[in-house]
């Protein structure tokens, strides 16, 4: 399968701007559900890190030819917290999230899909760098 480079720039891009969605979903910071939900990974500190990410994202989107370990890196990253949000679906119930917040609710419920697909995206195109 070969993606264009145009798509993959854009890909850099969208994956950046859906992890700065945690803005939305954590209210700039101030839904304090998110973080009492998983205060190891989803504390303020971590969503703030979780938008650091995403700039990452956006900054290498025209140039990723170039940095093809970093992007390697960036599907290290999305696995890592694609394996956490399943551990944490398995143990959790996210109906009891939405009870509380519906956006923490719906941030629970969807951000591990995010990461399994940008886990996909970032380690197809740094196989296809490899490969070059």
């Amino acid at each position: 399968m070969t993606i264009k480079s145009g798509t993959i720039t854009k890909g850099f891009v969208v994956a950046g701007l859906m992890n700065m969605a945690v803005l939305v979903f954590s209210r700039f910071f101030t839904n304090s559900v998110i973080p009492e939900t998983d205060p190891v990974v989803m504390s303020n500190f971590g969503l703030l890190m979780i938008v650091v990410w995403g700039l990452a994202y956006i900054s290498v989107a025209k140039h990723y030819p170039s940095v093809k370990w970093l992007i390697g890196v960036f599907a290290v990253e999305k696995f890592i917290y694609g394996f956490i949000w399943i551990k944490w679906m398995l143990n959790h119930n996210v109906l009891d999230v939405f009870a509380k917040d519906k956006m923490a609710g719906i941030y629970f419920a969807i951000y591990g899909v995010n990461d399994w697909i940008f886990f996909i995206f970032f380690i197809l195109v740094f196989i296809r760098l490899i490969k070059v």
